[in-house]
């Protein structure tokens, strides 16, 4: 299963830099979402996958003897995960705005400086 995972990371990953390294913007947002997703694949995998019960000790208990799940890695993809939607949201409303103003999806040609867009 951690193989399985590994390899997704990878493609996600790699689909991503690609994605990003197009001339198309919408390109460029999809590859960002790639990107935020294969790395919230990666802390799932370092957070060590376990069936366990959850964290919880027993008022009788001092600490927790039997496997349980690890809180702190759903903790960190759940705060990456809204990162994420933010930065794609302010993603789109920008690349949004962009093409409205220069009517145009090719990001070489928002380099020039020689045309002042209204």
């Amino acid at each position: 299963m951690e193989l399985l995972l590994v390899i997704l990371i990878g493609i996600l990953y790699a689909a991503g830099i690609y994605m990003m390294l197009r001339r198309s913007m919408v390109k460029l947002i999809i590859g960002l979402i790639l990107l935020g997703n294969g790395a919230n694949m990666l802390i799932f995998l370092l957070g060590r996958i376990v069936k366990g019960h959850p964290p919880l000790i027993d008022s009788t208990a001092k600490m927790l003897t039997d496997v349980y799940a690890d809180p702190v890695p759903q903790a960190l993809i759940l705060t990456a995960i809204v990162i994420s939607f933010g930065l794609q949201s302010f993603a789109i409303i920008l690349v949004k705005r962009a093409y409205k103003i220069t009517q145009t999806d090719d990001l070489d040609e928002l380099n020039t400086t020689d045309e002042i867009y209204e």
